[in-house]
């Protein structure tokens, strides 16, 4: 497993966790958390291996994300920033586009980029304690790491205005209602249930996971007829694979599939 600077990487069987690890700075992302995290996901893009899920969290039981490292901003210039906002973009991009489902274990505050981070997942548990803000235009900016988009796919428009016009932190219970987690865990048990979903996604067909997740992000990006053409295109990649063979000779002999992503 690669070692990087600002990431700690633990593979257990299937499920990758990334840890976002500079607790003492809020895990903020600054220029080499982001140029690793688009290192470490290009590189599960180009070849995943054995890895079948992966869970995204923070270092620590405070903080998830404080989003972009403002200390390292202070003065910054404009190509500067620029070049680095770069970053930023490939690192959504990366995860919009990851073939593996990547789920949040949101441990603490999700603030600016870090709550972009939450609503960019495929979903995200979080912890009572945790804080989720969109705090940009607090700071003369607006969110740029797809906040705009994916905020509003996940708690409606309007919800979506209200949380990125006042900058106003919202509970992890409110998320929660919201939509932008799907649930929230005790502080000492988010890690396990996360875990939990994740082998249990892990354990499923590793083809059938990938293609039902491209149809899936097709639901909110197209119409309902050229989605179910994407739905029928992504159905038909299965049905020659190892894995449906072994898929129903299980069911039939009523012991759980071995799947080997083939």
């Amino acid at each position: 497993m690669k070692q990087y600077e600002t990431l700690l990487l633990k593979k257990d069987e299937h499920v990758l966790t990334i840890v976002l690890n500079r607790p003492g700075a809020g895990n903020a992302l600054n220029t080499q958390m982001l140029t690793e995290v688009v290192d470490a996901l290009a590189s599960l893009y180009v070849d995943p291996e054995d890895v079948r899920c992966i869970v995204l969290t923070g270092a620590g039981e405070k903080i998830f994300c404080a989003g972009g490292d403002l200390k390292e901003r202070k003065g910054m210039s404009e190509e500067a920033w620029r070049r680095q906002h770069a970053l930023t973009e490939q690192m959504m991009r990366h995860l919009q586009e990851c073939p593996i489902p990547v789920i949040a274990a949101i441990n603490g505050a999700a603030f600016g980029g870090g709550c972009e981070l939450a609503v960019a997942v495929d979903f995200a548990y979080a912890s009572e304690t945790a804080r989720f803000a969109l705090t940009e235009v607090t700071l003369g900016i607006i969110p740029g790491a797809g906040g705009t988009q994916n905020l509003p796919r996940a708690c409606g428009i309007r919800r979506a205005k209200e949380i990125a016009l006042t900058g106003q932190p919202f509970s992890a219970r409110e998320a929660l209602e919201w939509g932008v987690v799907n649930k929230v865990c005790a502080p000492d048990t988010l890690m396990d249930e996360t875990l939990a979903v994740a082998r249990r996604i892990a354990d499923n067909a590793p083809i059938a996971v990938r293609q039902a997740k491209k149809s899936l992000n097709m639901a909110t990006q197209s119409d309902l007829s050229t989605g179910y053409r994407f739905e029928l295109e992504s159905y038909y990649r299965t049905i020659p694979t190892q894995d449906r063979v072994e898929g129903v000779l299980a069911f039939n002999e009523k012991r759980k599939p071995r799947f080997q992503g083939m």
